[in-house]
């Protein structure tokens, strides 16, 4: 059995473990989307694997429960890409954003000549980023990720947040940095640096299915949230 079937056996569930206690939200928990969400996550050459690897993840633990279809893209089409640590990773999927309710840009690196800095120059991704909004897509990054989205012109003037070394770089690209592991702006959420992934996928899944479904996440990842959620409004 794999750990994602490990507490759907029906002997234990977070009722079994008194973790309903903890779920009464202000307000009524949001219902699921109409149809499986779609979750498109951008990969490029140098890209970090803890960034992608713990949404996907935390994302992957609910998908068969509540419908979940994740995809790599990248803003060249179906190509192999070479993340930071040297594993090659294919990606077959067309860049397609039509086609997906998340798009999700992870980090990689900080700095002069780092990934992220070579994509933000070369160009291409910042422009099928800007590009690709539209009513009703949520456009989400880890760390470094959300310098692409300043370069996007997506994260201008928004709340939102990155890893701790490179708020000075964000604000100077236009982005309002706001304290907060994650920062929910509605549309664009962003997080900090790192392992914040986990957070981030942990709170858009308590956002779209409630605090039960990122519970059971949480149960089944052994990870437990850290930091605060920034909410606007």
């Amino acid at each position: 059995m794999n750990r994602r079937d490990l507490l759907r056996t029906g002997t234990v569930t977070t009722t079994a473990l008194g973790l309903g206690a903890f779920a009464a939200p202000a307000s009524p928990a949001p219902g699921p989307p109409r149809r499986p969400l779609r979750v498109h996550t951008v990969l490029y050459d140098g890209v970090e694997e803890q960034d992608f690897a713990g949404p996907v993840e935390v994302l992957g633990v609910i998908a068969d429960e509540h419908g979940v279809e994740q995809k790599f893209v990248t803003a060249d089409g179906p190509r192999t890409v070479t993340t930071f640590s040297g594993m090659d990773v294919a990606v077959r999927t067309p860049w397609s954003p039509r086609a997906a309710d998340v798009i999700l840009v992870p980090g990689g690196g900080l700095g002069e000549g780092s990934p992220v800095d070579r994509e933000i120059r070369r160009g291409v991704l910042p422009r099928a980023l800007a590009a690709a909004r539209r009513p009703g897509l949520i456009t989400a990054s880890v760390c470094s990720g959300a310098l692409l989205l300043a370069a996007a012109g997506i994260a201008n003037g928004r709340p939102c947040t990155t890893h701790h070394a490179a708020k000075k770089e964000l604000e100077a690209r236009g982005g309002e940095v706001v304290p907060g592991r994650v920062v929910d702006d509605g549309d664009l959420v962003t997080s900090g640096g790192v392992t914040s992934g986990l957070d981030l996928a942990l709170w858009l899944v308590e956002r779209l299915y409630g605090p039960e479904a990122a519970l059971f996440a949480e149960m089944v990842l052994e990870y437990e949230r850290r930091g605060t959620v920034w909410r606007s409004g």
